[in-house]
């Protein structure tokens, strides 16, 4: 067992923590720009959607990153 796993698999899964505060974050910017301009809000939710999933992808490789750290460095 290595002594440093519990902070390495820490600092991985720090992703899914920053991304899920970048994802409220863009998520409310989207919200105040459709309430300022109504119509353009096909343009917002699509740069939206586009960017969540980017950030959301980010996320789920620090939490795979995470597991294999876990069950592969016993």
């Amino acid at each position: 067992m290595y002594p440093n796993m519990p902070i390495a698999v820490a600092l991985s899964l720090l992703a899914c923590v920053t991304s899920g505060f970048g994802m409220a974050l863009a998520t409310g910017k989207a919200v105040d720009a459709v309430a300022r301009q109504p119509e353009a809000s096909g343009k917002i939710n699509a740069l939206l959607l586009l960017g969540l999933a980017l950030t959301e992808s980010c996320a789920i490789y620090g939490f795979v990153t995470g597991l294999i750290m876990i069950f592969s460095l016993r």
